[in-house]
């Protein structure tokens, strides 16, 4: 802790403009933002074969949207839920079907892109602030300099050691940012992909359904039945 704040202190955190104290901010935030989105993409990630497999088996084998509607229940995520979305449109018009689909895709992204603008920002913004702490740190040196003349070089070390902290400090945070906010933009296009595969088959199934004359129970058959009419 002590090899920290004497870190902060030597990069000017005490004294206008307070850069270090803006670089620890954004380092904050941006750690708080990749220890989320990690828990949270791995938690969206699913099997999605193997939920096809099983999605198809309720709608084409067993002629069942309720069946299917659970079947994207047991799973989370984007995949799942857009599905879901899609089947409970079933019967309507494609366009319909097809305008559900999107809306539900969009929520659902904004949702995978949460946080991803502060890691954005900060991989831009603090290598800005490192480099506006060293100018402000150059011209503490100069100051000292016109001050003191060459008689104190100590002066000036300190006003160049201030620079070159802040540069380190921003480019520090900057870099581990920029590679967390690539590596979770290419795992959310994985799930684009896997969205738009999905999406595609469960229309192909709704139309191999249509031509197949096949007719799915939106409700369990037993309950179906039981709700009839006596003597119907």
């Amino acid at each position: 802790m002590g090899t920290f704040w004497e870190f902060m202190r030597k990069g000017g955190a005490m004294e206008p403009p307070y850069v270090m104290w803006f670089l620890l901010a954004f380092s904050i935030l941006a750690l708080i933002f990749i220890i989320e989105r990690a828990i949270a993409l791995r938690r969206a990630k699913i099997n999605v074969n193997e939920f096809l497999a099983k999605l198809r088996k309720a709608l084409i084998v067993n002629r069942s949207i309720r069946q299917a509607v659970k079947t994207c229940e047991e799973y989370q995520g984007p995949v799942a839920s857009i599905v879901k979305a899609g089947l409970l449109k079933y019967g309507q018009p494609k366009e319909d079907v097809e305008k559900t689909i999107e809306n539900a895709a969009l929520y659902e992204m904004g949702r995978l892109e949460r946080g991803l603008a502060v890691l954005a920002t900060t991989a831009n913004v603090a290598p800005l602030l490192g480099f506006f702490g060293t100018v402000t740190g150059m011209i503490k040196s100069f100051d000292a300099l016109a001050k003191a003349g060459l008689s104190n070089p100590g002066l000036v070390a300190a006003g160049i050691s201030e620079a070159l902290i802040t540069t380190a400090a921003g480019l520090a945070i900057a870099i581990p940012a920029q590679l967390a906010y690539n590596f979770y933009m290419s795992k959310i296009n994985k799930f684009v992909r896997d969205i738009e595969t999905s999406t595609n088959m469960l229309l192909e199934t709704f139309g191999e359904m249509e031509r197949s004359g096949i007719t799915p129970e939106r409700d369990d058959p037993a309950a179906a039945k039981a709700a009839k009419p006596a003597g119907n």
